[in-house]
């Protein structure tokens, strides 16, 4: 099909903070077909471009001097079943949520930790989005993704993605190259309530649950998101906004000195993760703003709009709370937002 492109086109409706600013260029992707032939075309040749997904993990600092392509491309299916487990691939324009929804409904567990994060699927592997104990590479078998530069279809298997923590080859060496169109998942068929994460063995004991179905830990994973995180149709935001840091244990047992109830959890390779939010709320943040943005009342983690906020104000108070945590901890937070 003929891509139609708009030109000076508002991407406010498309990213969770509601931060205003232009694409220089705009145009919507639904299938891969039709990007292939975008490619082969010519019409992206020596063209900045941005493949635009949910926009839940986006920092618009302004007009974008660009071509943006928002990826819209639907469809779930079953592809394949063995002893182990259902592979079931997904269009990237999907809804991650609706998706781990669907899952369900199929009788296929498996994505349930991973309920109410905001954002497509095509955006999931890119991220490697996690939450209570559960990373989606834990869960991801293979994707295909268009090369932007020649138009070639390509497949990645788990390897070919170097995931790491809130990370992915299409992050680092493959950014701006490739526009995943669908993503596989591998989900068990011998299933096992995964209760790893405190909170969320917590919660199933205020539940009295202690062999929960799928669709009761989902539902729990639910409760305390909505505990803790503002909806983004209702107060615009971005998620948690900085990665949790990973530091040496020498260097966290240093801060553990001054700081006994700070929490660390041990990393298989000897290192440490602190929670970010701690170190937010302990600088004062938690709560507090400046003019429109602020960091939320509930979870210092999660930065909000309060509305009206461009993305120099955001920027702003980045700026400000990264500072306040190196001088009180030592420790540099990394953003989970790509500016554009």
């Amino acid at each position: 099909m003929a891509t139609v492109f708009h030109q000076d086109f508002p991407l406010d409706p498309f990213n969770t903070l509601r931060l205003p600013g232009n694409a220089r260029r705009y145009a919507e992707i639904v299938s891969a077909s039709q990007l292939i032939q975008l490619v082969r075309s010519g019409k992206l040749a020596n063209e900045r471009f941005f493949v635009l997904g949910g926009g839940s993990n986006l920092l618009v600092s302004g007009d974008v001097d660009a071509t943006v392509l928002r990826m819209c491309i639907p469809g779930r299916e079953l592809i394949a079943s063995d002893d182990d487990a259902h592979y079931v691939r997904v269009g990237a324009g999907e809804n991650w949520h609706d998706f781990v929804v669907w899952t369900l409904e199929m009788g296929w567990p498996g994505l349930e930790n991973l309920a109410l994060i905001p954002g497509t699927v095509g955006a999931a592997p890119v991220q490697n989005i996690g939450a209570y104990g559960l990373e989606v590479c834990e869960r991801f078998y293979s994707l295909e993704a268009v090369d932007l530069r020649s138009g070639a279809l390509v497949s990645f298997d788990h390897a070919a993605c170097c995931f790491g923590y809130r990370d992915s080859i299409f992050k680092q060496d493959a950014a701006n190259r490739f526009a995943i169109t669908s993503v596989t998942f591998r989900l068990p068929k011998r299933w096992q309530p995964l209760l790893r994460y405190v909170e969320l063995a917590r919660e199933m004991a205020a539940r009295a649950l202690i062999t929960p179905s799928a669709q009761q830990m989902m539902e729990a994973v639910m409760a305390i998101r909505q505990r803790k995180l503002p909806d983004p149709d209702v107060i615009p935001n971005a998620g948690s906004f900085f990665k949790n840091p990973v530091i040496s244990a020498e260097q966290c047992a240093e801060l553990k000195k001054f700081n006994p109830d700070m929490p660390n959890f041990p990393q298989p390779d000897g290192k440490e993760k602190l929670a970010a939010g701690w170190l937010i709320e302990k600088c004062g943040w938690k709560g507090h703003s400046e003019g429109p943005v602020g960091m939320y009342e509930h979870q210092a983690l999660v930065l909000v709009n309060h509305g009206g906020a461009t993305g120099v104000d955001v920027l702003r108070v980045v700026a400000a709370v990264r500072r306040d945590v190196v001088e009180r901890f030592g420790i540099a937070l990394e953003m989970e937002p790509v500016v554009i």
